[in-house]
């Protein structure tokens, strides 16, 4: 890692942490700034990096920014779920094709498919209870294909074989299960800081498999 690279990730690990005290005392001015920070440092970082496959970087900085625009969307006082649910779902198919094109081993990512799968069967089951049961049960539908794609996120890392990929990925699997059940199931005590903070750590590991 370059000493640049490393500057910008310290500084998004700062902006990430400012982020979370933010949200936990709600200073709803501080998490504006930091929140998005945070994401623009880390797009930073992917740029400064020397991945073994320049294709990979862009198609993560794609996701990065994508993230950054789902970030943008979920934070705003208007509810704005369906866009925010929108950008994080190109997202995550825009790091499947660079977890593919980096290269992804068939028989692991088999294993991830169960694994998800098995996942699936408990929580995304109890997710999609709650959507119909819900006010706009019309959601149902954006949120099961939603739970799919990360699902093939989750899948390709495991494939790809990459320690903080794997890592990164469930992390963001762990994130956007808490957010969808603290939205659609019930409320869990400190949801939204225990959402940023594995979301921001699963941005992290996800930008330093790029190494």
């Amino acid at each position: 890692m370059t000493g640049g690279a490393f500057l910008l990730l310290a500084l998004a690990l700062v902006a990430a942490v400012t982020d979370w005290i933010a949200v936990h005392h709600e200073l709803k001015g501080l998490e504006y700034v930091c929140k998005p920070l945070t994401m623009v440092l880390l797009v930073g970082t992917a740029l400064t990096l020397e991945p073994a496959d320049p294709a990979v970087r862009a198609w993560f900085v794609a996701a990065l920014l994508l993230s950054l625009a789902g970030d943008v969307f979920l934070m705003l006082p208007k509810d704005l779920f369906v866009f925010g649910l929108g950008a994080f779902l190109l997202g995550h198919i825009a790091y499947i094709v660079g977890m593919h094109v980096e290269g992804v081993e068939g028989a692991r990512f088999l294993i991830g498919i169960v694994i998800v799968m098995a996942v699936l069967a408990v929580i995304g089951t109890a997710i999609l209870r709650g959507v119909r049961a819900g006010p706009d049960p019309g959601l149902a539908g954006p949120v099961v294909a939603y739970m799919f794609v990360i699902s093939a996120m989750v899948a390709s890392a495991i494939g790809v074989g990459d320690v903080a990929a794997i890592l990164g990925a469930c992390l963001f699997y762990v994130s956007d299960a808490l957010i969808a059940w603290n939205r659609f199931v019930r409320e869990t005590g400190h949801a939204r800081v225990s959402i940023m903070v594995t979301y921001h750590l699963a941005q992290v590991g996800l930008v330093l498999s790029l190494v």
